[in-house]
């Protein structure tokens, strides 16, 4: 082997792959050491050193030297092979040390495919995997793009190294904030929280080691140029900058704008913030299904809740009274419960049991009791909730299915057994058939205890027909019945149930599984 062919290699290799010389030189020696007892033996005592200066190579068995002629008719074929396999090793290496200190940072790339599953990015040494869970729900990737993403995560397989991407993680809207705003790389402003639902909305809190530079109109830009540009880059994720404070009493109503906060009570014991707000703030600190006060809590570390001031007074005297129902709970040790923001039983069933005994002076072996009992009357209340969730969707499938028939309320809605106002039947045998046909096209909805919605007014000229001719009657049966059979049907293929909040409440957390409270 030629000593400046050796040079040229390795030199080669630590330009083109980035690998380290001595480590190029490490595996051409030990390629050329393995040859080598191939072919003498695996007993031999065979050492192989390269010169790092001129590429001389110089081997030794047992003690004696050998010739190049001798080195260059060892299993050459093998000893190239050997020294891929190497090389190979060290440039997974090398791959693996650079993007794992690359791990929460920004790169760029192309990509190379996009098919609606999982997009592949080339980032010029390395070919990296965009997974379709770390892609912004709704956004369409398409190949020969340029996309930005943060490495999510870098691991070995095989001889190759697998790069992981996320558009969807907090760190990406940090990145990019950096990249659009100098004062951020300056140290003038700093971001101190980030909340994100990827695609939807994200609440940025900052703040200004100098006051004079509001932090808030530095990230929006002259005209909202910098926010702007960000947004662009996460296909038009609504971003909500707000300012941040050491003190939850002012970080809070700050994070849940641009509704206006009342009062804001934090119970330290568990970590709840009860912030009271006007009745027409409520559904705008809540937000569209829970978003707005779910980002809020993730931006302070608050498990925030939202009510009025009628509410938690109605829901503390609930709690009083339920607490007092338990054995051993006095109306002071409920009161004192209560001030400290135990508000349900689920919170009485999380309470720390030293902190219980501090403050009602009562045994360990009671509190074990007590807390017991509130770990079950808060599983039935989940229970009860749950099955009335489920009821709340059923009777709306089946309302849906009805309206799907004429685009109105049908008269099914009236309790059974009562004819609507707006209809006559010709005889009572046709009320009764019409209130069966219609009790079974509604389903379930009979037995419910909701009011009757309203109904439909019928017109003038089928009252005229119905009071006038007998033979109307008839055919007002079999349209009934028709209703009926196709209502069925309906009702078995109805569309899902509408949509709620990702805890499974409603908007307005009328029916969230957290409000056990005590009845």
């Amino acid at each position: 082997m030629n000593p400046q062919d050796i040079l040229r290699y390795v030199d080669s290799m630590h330009r083109e792959k980035n690998i380290d010389t001595d480590l190029v030189f490490s595996a051409i020696e030990s390629a050329l050491q393995s040859a080598a007892k191939r072919q003498y033996g695996e007993e031999s005592d065979i050492t192989v050193n390269l010169d790092r200066s001129n590429g001389r190579i110089m081997a030794t068995l047992d003690g004696q030297p050998l010739g190049d002629d001798q080195i260059g008719r060892i299993g050459a074929q093998t000893a190239k092979q050997v020294i891929i396999q190497k090389v190979r090793e060290a440039e997974r290496d090398s791959l693996m040390t650079e993007y794992r200190e690359q791990i929460g940072e920004i790169v760029s790339g192309i990509i190379g495919k996009a098919d609606g599953g999982v997009a592949t990015v080339n980032l010029g040494n390395v070919e990296a995997i965009l997974p379709r869970s770390e892609q912004i729900p709704g956004e369409t990737l398409h190949a020969n793009e340029r996309v930005r993403a943060i490495v999510f995560e870098v691991r070995a397989a095989g001889n190759r190294v697998r790069v992981v991407l996320s558009r969807t993680r907090p760190q990406l809207v940090q990145r990019l904030f950096e990249q659009e705003i100098p004062e951020l790389s300056e140290g003038v402003i700093s971001i101190n929280s980030i909340s994100r639902e990827p695609g939807y909305r994200s609440k940025v809190a900052v703040s200004s080691v100098d006051s004079q530079v509001d932090p808030i109109a530095v990230c929006v830009g002259y005209r909202g140029s910098r926010i702007k540009a960000v947004r662009e880059e996460l296909a038009g994720e609504h971003i909500d900058v707000v300012r941040f404070s050491d003190d939850p009493q002012v970080l809070i109503p700050n994070a849940l704008q641009p509704a206006e906060v009342e009062q804001v009570l934090l119970c330290d014991l568990i970590g709840r913030a009860i912030v009271l707000v006007q009745e027409d703030q409520l559904s705008l600190a809540i937000g569209r299904r829970g978003q707005n006060v779910r980002l809020a809590s993730k931006l302070c570390g608050w498990d925030i809740e939202i009510m009025t001031g009628g509410e938690l007074e109605e829901q503390i005297e609930r709690a009083v009274t339920g607490f007092s129902q338990i054995d051993g709970v006095t109306e002071e040790i409920a009161q004192a419960l209560v001030e400290q923001g135990y508000l349900s039983y689920d919170d009485l069933s999380v309470i720390e049991p030293d902190v219980f005994a501090e403050m009602s002076g009562l045994p360990l072996e009671t509190i074990d009791r007590i807390v017991e009992v509130a770990e079950a009357r808060a599983e039935e209340a989940e229970e009860a909730a749950a099955e009335e969730r489920a009821q709340r969707r059923e009777r709306e499938k089946a309302q849906k299915a009805v309206e799907a028939q004429g685009g109105e309320a049908p008269a099914s809605e009236a309790p059974a057994g009562e004819a609507p106002a707006s209809e006559a039947p010709a005889d009572e045998a046709a009320a009764e058939q019409t209130a069966s046909a219609e009790a079974e096209a509604v389903g379930s909805e009979a037995e419910s205890p909701e009011p009757p919605v309203a109904e439909a007014e019928a017109e003038p000229a089928e009252t005229e027909v119905a009071a006038e001719e007998v033979e109307a009657s008839a055919e007002a049966e079999e349209v009934v019945a028709e209703s009926a059979d196709d209502s069925a049907e309906s009702d078995a293929s109805q569309a899902q149930p509408t949509a709620v909040g990702q805890d499974g409440g409603d908007v307005d957390g009328s029916d969230d599984p957290q409000r056990n409270e005590p009845s």
